[in-house]
């Protein structure tokens, strides 16, 4: 399912237009400005029961090698998000 499709089932489960649908799917999926990205920017992590967390993760900095000369080179610490499925979402996908 991509994002339109989202949108067009988002507006079919809830009545909404599908202007309403795709400002809503924007406004928590943003990746600059969405309600999720928002909160993990800022360090929180968004719970939802039954569905899932969303929860920044952090990696430590390590040495890697460059696959095409052989050299070896550092690779910073970094922040990456994360998504754990909930009890809910996986009984469902079961």
């Amino acid at each position: 399912m991509n994002k339109s499709e989202l949108v067009d089932a988002l507006a079919d489960a809830t009545g909404m237009t599908k202007a309403d649908a795709g400002r809503a799917v924007d406004a928590l999926f943003a990746t600059d400005d969405g309600v999720i990205a928002k909160a993990l920017k800022s360090g929180e992590r968004v719970q939802i029961t039954g569905f899932g967390t969303f929860e920044t993760k952090q990696r430590k900095a390590r040495t890697g090698r460059n696959p095409r000369t052989g050299e070896t080179i550092k690779i910073a610490a970094t922040k990456t998000p994360g998504f754990r499925a909930g009890k809910g979402l996986k009984d469902a996908v079961k």
